[in-house]
């Protein structure tokens, strides 16, 4: 219970650094990877050249994965406005996937509470993973 709410306060605080003129959809994510204590967390970064776009999920994934190598995501929080949590996109499923396995835990937020909680697995079971 501990690292949920470590989680949830870390991403709440990290999406008030949103980065988001364009779409006003701040969204802040925390995560932590099996092998380490240190949380990682991400804020989206928008930009008026829309590819330099980056989301919440991947800023907290790659700042964790420059420091500590590759290593697989425990839990990942992402807090959104929406009512109920939001899900991640495609391209940030795809990241996640990159880094995650049968154990791996997702939680959706909105800034008030968790709402959601799921196994990676069970939010894309059929992932790309042609060179796992």
């Amino acid at each position: 219970m501990k690292l949920k709410k470590t989680l949830f306060e870390k991403a709440r605080d990290a999406r008030e650094n949103s980065y988001s003129p364009y779409s006003n959809f701040s969204v802040g994510s925390a995560i932590k990877f099996k092998d380490s204590d240190h949380i990682y967390s991400g804020c989206n970064i928008e930009n008026g050249s829309f590819g330099g776009t980056i989301c919440a999920e991947r800023v907290a994934i790659y700042k964790g994965i420059s420091e500590l190598k590759k290593q697989c995501i425990e839990a990942i929080m992402i807090v959104t406005s929406g009512e109920n949590g939001d899900y991640p996109c495609g391209l940030c499923l795809q990241t996640l996937s990159e880094f995650s396995n049968d154990e791996t835990i997702v939680y959706l937020a909105n800034p008030n509470e968790i709402k959601r909680e799921f196994k990676f697995n069970d939010m894309m079971p059929y992932r790309f993973d042609f060179f796992k």
